[in-house]
């Protein structure tokens, strides 16, 4: 059987949407991270991918990202500049992942991913919640913007010891709340993250 250009072209282009919707079934699953590139590929990153999750009420909250390392930097301030958006990770978008209705840096959302970026500044840091989770984390550029959910303000504190990795940790505050802390450098900031 022969196929003209037009039957190859449907052909390729059903293929490629099969392949591009692979790793978007797999985080509409449930909470499987969303990675860009295959196993070998992610394994060479110069930032190791982590995760970090909570149960609240029953239902597990999510977060995924990459953790670059300070490797001797000044962060806050300089390689994160101030009053700009930053990802808050490394390659793909830090992405949270709600299976109920909650309330994240005080931006109510419906069950779903997300990403989060932050615009960080010395004594605290807005952090934005977007409606696209499967992406590169940068740029963020008024494409990105446009899908913000809405964002909220949580004050930036000082370690006492400095964290060579950003590492991000869900602890639960309550049956139905806890605190994502996210911490670099000689920065913590802790996002309410509460089920509604």
């Amino acid at each position: 059987m022969s196929l003209d250009g037009k039957a190859v072209g449907t052909v390729l282009a059903t293929l490629l949407m099969t392949i591009g919707a692979a790793p978007a079934r797999a985080q509409a699953q449930g909470d499987a991270c969303w990675l860009r590139g295959d196993a070998s590929e992610v394994a060479e990153r110069a930032s190791k991918h982590d995760s970090t999750a909570v149960t609240l009420n029953g239902g597990t909250v999510k977060v995924c990202y990459g953790r670059p390392q300070r490797r001797g930097r000044t962060i806050m301030g300089q390689l994160v500049p101030y009053g700009q958006p930053w990802r808050m990770g490394a390659d793909e978008a830090t992405a949270i992942h709600v299976p109920f209705a909650a309330r994240i840096a005080g931006v109510d959302v419906a069950p779903g991913w997300y990403s989060l970026y932050t615009i960080p500044e010395a004594n605290q840091w807005r952090i934005v919640v977007n409606r696209d989770a499967q992406r590169w984390g940068v740029p963020i550029n008024q494409l990105i913007r446009g899908k913000d959910v809405g964002s909220g303000i949580v004050r930036a504190e000082q370690l006492d010891k400095p964290v060579d990795a950003l590492t991000i940790t869900l602890r639960p505050t309550s049956k139905s709340a806890a605190t994502m802390d996210v911490e670099w450098e000689n920065t913590r900031v802790r996002v309410p993250v509460e089920r509604r």
